[in-house]
């Protein structure tokens, strides 16, 4: 096997090859840390590489196959934690000079869940501060890049990952979605990124959890491989009540094999297409790759229309919500950091400061207008259809301050507005939401196609990408990495 084919190997399959005693954990990993030692400088995916703690898993993990012990799922498999993640004996600085000599004395819910099935983490992935932006930059760590262009952005937050699993280093990402988190970038860098039903996930980084709208998963190359780490992640823990209520998750069969049996069509299936939102108009490529992608849906069974439901996608009452959170979760910070902290969140700071208590709750009252004119739609159709972003990965210097959205010469809002405006709304909502990519646009860039489902329908939403997946093949496409 080359090194290229090792790089880009899924999940499913090196877990299976190190089951069968095909693969060396110690080799695979030596791989991936040699890969990773070469592209960081080119992609500033990481803040912090743990590659003598993966070297020392690495030979503990090929130690118990020789053994013939019994081996988790991902036994082996190496996968990038997002630094808002807590990792024991590991610096967490979720991206800021407030956080910078941070090192936890535990492990994340989601991390020990990831170990205990056998994976192997290879370090802390970038965030911008906080993870308060659709971008992935800072004044604590530079700007991280996106492999298949270097002078765009990978999106954000959990951009760090979604440029490490793009670029082959390590084929799992851990990351989290409040407001399209892992859907965005997932979207920018080509690959699949699941926003799971509030709960399915335990979520141990919400503040607030009964008012929660952030979420944790996966950015993997193939849906197969979001799957099986969703059978790991999935499952109630007593830190997030929503879990506690939530059902089962029930892992495709092609989760653990790949085996690509996933299913004839979609016959008696109906989806509602939703072809703006917030946004007032999409890229040609974006529309013509989300064409082509229910087209091809729609050949193996699914009925899909338009959606014409007049919706108020409460763009300016979710701002208030957002702003308003993060001035009282991060003002704080201001008097001692701000100095160090990054503009845009000072700049969020500011607007946060000015939402009133009557404006938050106002926004709250919106949050549960939107959740109901869902739920009306979810009478009609069995999943919802949209473009993941209006364009795509838009410039890495792009400022949230100053600079506005530009789809195909036209100037089109803020990010919220004019780029990310497909993804926030489920957040609220609490739906799942899966993006995977559905074609490539303007200059060889990625362009994603989100799935929204009914609340705790994710493992559908997996089986459905998987289908597109079957027909439209992308994992074998990679980014030009030298």
């Amino acid at each position: 096997m080359s090194t290229n084919d090792l790089l880009f190997l899924s999940a499913t399959s090196a877990a299976s090859l190190i089951r069968r005693k095909k693969l060396s954990p110690v080799e695979y990993i030596d791989a991936v840390l040699a890969a990773i030692e070469i592209q960081q400088p080119r992609l500033n995916a990481f803040v912090t590489i743990t590659a003598d703690r993966a070297r020392d898993a690495a030979r503990r993990a090929e130690q118990a196959v020789m053994n013939n012990d019994t081996l988790g799922p991902l036994h082996g498999v190496p996968v990038t934690i997002k630094d808002l993640f807590a990792t024991a004996g590991v610096r967490t600085s979720y991206g800021s000079a407030v956080h910078a000599d941070n090192v936890p004395d535990h492990d994340d819910i989601l991390v020990q869940r990831l170990t205990r099935a056998g994976a192997i983490t290879l370090g802390k992935t970038t965030t911008p501060e906080f993870g308060h932006k659709g971008l992935t930059d800072g004044p604590s760590f530079g700007t991280t890049r996106n492999p298949w262009n270097l002078e765009r952005t990978t999106g954000g937050s959990t951009g760090g990952s979604a440029a490490a699993v793009a670029a082959g280093l390590g084929p799992l990402g851990l990351g989290t979605d409040g407001a399209g988190s892992v859907r965005i970038p997932a979207a920018a860098c080509g690959l699949v990124g699941l926003k799971p039903t509030n709960g399915v996930v335990p979520y141990e980084q919400a503040v607030d959890s009964f008012a929660s709208y952030a979420a944790a998963g996966p950015l993997t190359r193939t849906v197969a491989d979001a799957a099986l780490m969703m059978s790991v992640l999935s499952g109630p823990d007593p830190i997030d009540p929503w879990s506690l209520g939530a059902p089962a998750f029930a892992a495709p069969a092609f989760a653990a094999t790949d085996t690509r049996l996933i299913g004839r069509d979609l016959a008696g299936l109906r989806a509602g297409y939703i072809r703006l939102m917030a946004n007032e108009r999409i890229s040609e490529d974006v529309a013509r790759n989300t064409n082509a992608a229910i087209a091809a849906l729609e050949a193996r069974g699914l009925i899909v229309e338009e959606v014409t439901d007049p919706i108020d996608w409460i763009e300016d009452q979710a701002r208030q919500v957002y702003m308003g959170n993060i001035f009282v979760g991060f003002g704080p910070h201001v008097a001692k950091f701000g100095n160090q902290m990054d503009p845009v969140l000072l700049d969020f700071i500011k607007q946060g400061s000015k939402v009133s208590l009557s404006d938050f709750r106002r926004g709250q009252y919106a949050r549960t207008g939107l959740y109901r004119a869902i739920q009306k739609l979810f009478t009609k159709y069995d999943i919802l259809l949209s473009p993941t972003l209006t364009r795509t990965a838009i410039p890495a210097d792009f400022s949230n301050i100053r600079d506005q959205i530009d789809i195909d010469g036209i100037p089109s809002g803020t990010t919220r507005q004019g780029w990310t405006s497909y993804v926030y709304p489920f957040n609220l909502t609490g739906h799942p939401a899966l993006t995977v990519p559905s074609g490539w646009g303007e200059g060889g860039l990625p362009t994603g196609l989100q799935i929204i489902g009914k609340w705790h329908t994710d493992a559908d939403l997996l089986r459905i990408g998987a289908i597109l997946e079957e027909t439209s093949p992308w994992a074998h496409l990679t980014p030009p990495l030298l």
